[in-house]
C-alpha cells in the first residue's frame, strides 16, 4: 500500500489523540525528567542555570553561508515545568521507566535573516516556527527511547511531525557523553513550507515545486563536563540528512547538514547549607509606561522620561522562588521569576499577554542596609508576547528592521524594605521599588530571537512581598 502524505498527516493526528489519552490514563504521579539531549542533563534536579552556547550550522539553501548563533541558555528544572531556552513544558505522570511531557519547541529552520541570495531572491520569507508538542521516554540503564508528535501552532507551516529516536549514556567522574540517533517522519505541509516553491514564485532556474512527506536522518553527540560544582562546559556534534524529497527542491543546495555548539552553565543550585529553611513564594506586581530611552541611560539615570506621544503601558504579577541566599557568604541573593504580563496598546493595536520566565541577583551590601535594607537587582531570561508589541513595531518599522514574538529578557531594578522604612515587622518581608522591563534580541546576533536587532523598554513600579 503506497503511503501518501495526506495518510500520514491522519494518522499522525491519530497518534496525537492516542498520546494525549495516554498522557491522562497513565497510573500514578510523580517527578518526570525531561530527556533533551543538549541541555536536560546539565542540570541539578529542582535548579535553574544560566549560561550561553555559540553554535554553527550549514544552511540546508543554495549559496547561503554556515549559520553562526548566540544561544543564551535560561534553564529550569523544576518539579512540574521546565524551561530549556527553546524549549519550554511541563511535565506529566509516569510510571515505572515511562516519562513524558507537554512542550512548546522553537523549530530552528527557515530563510536566512539579512541579505538573501539570489536562488531566494523574490520569495515569501519563510519563518521560524514554534511547535506544540507531546512527548514520551522509555528510560533503562544506559539509555533511554524517545517518540515525540509535533505540531506548528505560530501559523508558519502548520506542519506535523513524529519523532523517534534512541539515547545513549555515557557517565564518567565529571563527564557525560549522549550519542543519539533521531528518525523524523515530517509531512508534506512541514517541508513544503521550508523548502518548496509557489508557482507565483518560480522563475527560470526556480521552477515551482510542491513537496511531499519525508523522512530526515539526525545523528550526534552531545556532552557536558564539570568544570566545578556550580560551572559546566557543554558541547556537541550533529547531522541531518535530510530527506530525499527535500533534496529534490531546486532552492536547496546541501544533503546534509553538520552542526557544531559549545558554551557554559552555571547551575545556581547551591550547597545544602546555603539553601533556605523554607524558600519563601514570592509575589511582585507591577505597573508601567513605555519610554523612549534606551536601557543603559536608563540605568545611569541619565534617561528617564515617559513623555512620548503613543506612550503604552503594561501591568503584571510575577511569581518567585529564592534559590540561593548569601551566595559565598556574600550580600547576593539568586531569585527566579515567572510572570504573566498584560499589554494595554491604547488602540494602536489590539491589547495583548505576555509571558516573561527570568533569573534575577540582588546585592543589597550597601552601608545603610542595616538601617534600611536596599537591593539593586538584575534579572536575565526570556519574554514571549502573544502579540509584537506596539513599540517594538513602530521603531523596527522606521529601521526596516524585523520583530519577534520571542525575545531576550533584561529587568534592572531598586527597591527598599517597607518594614524598614516604616519601621514595621509586619512587612520587614516586602519591598517597593522600580524597574525597567527590557525585551531585545542580542543585537541580532541569536537566531532565537529572530536575528532581531532593537527592542523595547517600560519603566514601572513594584510592590514585592513573600508568603
Amino acid at each position: 500500500m503506497r503511503f501518501v502524505p495526506s495518510r500520514f498527516r491522519v494518522i499522525g493526528q491519530r497518534l496525537a489523540s492516542l498520546a494525549l489519552a495516554a498522557v491522562v490514563l497513565l497510573p500514578g504521579a510523580g517527578r518526570a525528567e525531561v530527556l533533551d539531549p543538549m541541555l536536560g542533563s546539565v542540570l541539578t534536579p529542582g535548579s535553574a542555570g544560566l549560561g550561553v552556547a555559540i553554535r554553527t550550522e550549514r544552511s540546508p539553501y543554495k549559496d547561503v553561508a554556515a549559520r553562526y548563533d548566540v544561544l543564551p541558555l535560561y534553564l529550569y528544572d523544576g518539579e512540574h515545568l521546565y524551561l530549556h531556552s527553546y524549549r519550554a513544558g511541563l511535565k506529566l505522570k509516569k510510571t515505572g521507566a515511562w516519562h513524558a511531557d507537554m512542550f512548546f519547541s522553537e523549530r530552528f529552520e527557515g530563510f536566512p535573516s539579512g541579505e538573501r541570495p539570489g536562488v531566494l531572491a523574490g520569495m515569501a520569507t519563510r519563518e521560524p516556527g514554534v511547535d506544540f508538542g507531546l512527548g514520551f521516554q522509555y528510560r533503562k540503564p544506559g539509555g533511554a527511547y524517545l517518540a515525540e508528535v509535533r505540531r506548528d501552532v505560530s501559523n508558519a507551516s502548520d506542519g506535523l511531525e513524529l519523532r523517534l529516536g534512541y539515547f545513549g549514556a555515557v557517565d564518567g567522574e565529571r563527564f557525560s557523553l549522549t550519542p543519539y540517533a533521531v528518525v523524523a517522519i515530517r509531512d508534506s505541509a512541514l517541508n513544503d513550507y521550508y523548502y518548496g516553491v509557489r508557482p507565483n514564485e518560480a522563475r527560470p532556474g526556480r521552477p515551482a515545486i510542491a513537496l511531499g512527506y519525508g523522512i530526515n536522518l539526525m545523528l550526534g553527540l552531545n556532552g557536558r563536563y564539570e568544570l566545578t560544582d556550580n560551572w559546566r562546559a557543554v558541547f556537541g556534534i550533529g547531522v541531518t540528512r535530510m530527506a530525499e524529497t527535500i533534496r529534490d527542491s531546486p532552492i536547496v543546495g546541501n544533503d546534509s547538514l553538520i552542526s557544531l555548539y559549545a558554551g557554559a552553565v552555571y547551575d545556581f543550585q547551591p550547597a545544602p547549607r546555603k539553601l533556605a529553611e523554607r524558600p519563601p513564594f514570592l509575589v511582585k506586581a507591577l505597573v508601567g509606561g513605555s519610554t523612549d530611552c534606551n536601557l543603559l541611560p536608563i540605568m545611569m539615570l541619565q534617561c528617564y522620561s515617559l513623555d512620548t506621544p503613543d506612550r503604552t503601558r503594561i501591568a503584571a504579577i510575577e511569581f518567585g522562588q529564592r534559590f540561593v541566599e548569601g551566595v559565598n557568604g556574600w550580600p547576593l541573593d539568586f531569585v527566579g521569576y515567572l510572570g504573566v504580563l498584560y499589554r494595554d496598546e491604547r488602540g494602536y493595536q489590539p491589547d495583548s499577554w505576555q509571558l516573561n520566565a527570568y533569573m534575577k541577583a540582588y546585592y543589597y551590601g550597601f552601608p545603610w542596609s542595616h538601617r534600611v535594607r536596599t537591593r539593586v537587582g538584575f534579572g536575565a531570561g526570556v519574554s514571549w508576547a502573544a502579540q509584537v508589541p506596539y513599540v517594538e513595531v513602530r521603531d523596527q518599522d522606521a529601521r526596516a528592521r524585523t520583530t519577534s514574538k520571542l525575545l531576550n529578557y533584561l529587568d534592572p531594578s531598586v527597591d527598599v524594605n517597607v518594614g524598614d522604612v516604616f519601621g514595621s515587622k509586619r512587612w520587614s518581608d516586602t519591598y517597593f521599588g522600580v524597574g525597567v522591563s527590557h525585551r531585545s534580541g542580542i543585537f541580532g546576533a541569536s537566531r532565537l530571537f529572530g536575528n532581531v536587532d532593537g527592542g523595547s523598554n517600560f519603566i514601572y513600579t513594584y510592590i514585592e512581598t513573600s508568603f
